[in-house]
C-alpha cells in the first residue's frame, strides 16, 4: 500500500505547514516582547483568534462545507472516502 504522503504529496506539505504555524503560534508572546508589544490584551488576542478558527475548522459542518466549496482545504482529499 502506497503511503498518503506520496499519493497526496500536496496535503501533506500543507499539514507541515499547518504544524509550523502552530509552532510559530508558541513564540508569540517573545516577539511581543522583543517588538515591545508586550501588552497581554494583544497576545491574548491573537491566541484567542487562532484558538477559536481551529476550533470552527474542527466542526464537522464546517469541514462538509469545506469539502464542498475548498477541498484542498477540507480534512481529506476530494473523492477520499466515497464509494
Amino acid at each position: 500500500m502506497e503511503p498518503t504522503q506520496t499519493r497526496h504529496p500536496w496535503r501533506a506539505t500543507l499539514r507541515t505547514l499547518a504544524a509550523a504555524i502552530v509552532g510559530a503560534i508558541t513564540l508569540i508572546p517573545v516577539v511581543a516582547v522583543t517588538a515591545g508589544v508586550d501588552t497581554v490584551p494583544a497576545v491574548a488576542q491573537v491566541i484567542a483568534v487562532a484558538t477559536a478558527v481551529t476550533r470552527v475548522l474542527a466542526l464537522p459542518a464546517v469541514d462538509a462545507w469545506l469539502r464542498r466549496y475548498l477541498p484542498w482545504l477540507a480534512t481529506t482529499p476530494p473523492g477520499v472516502g466515497k464509494p
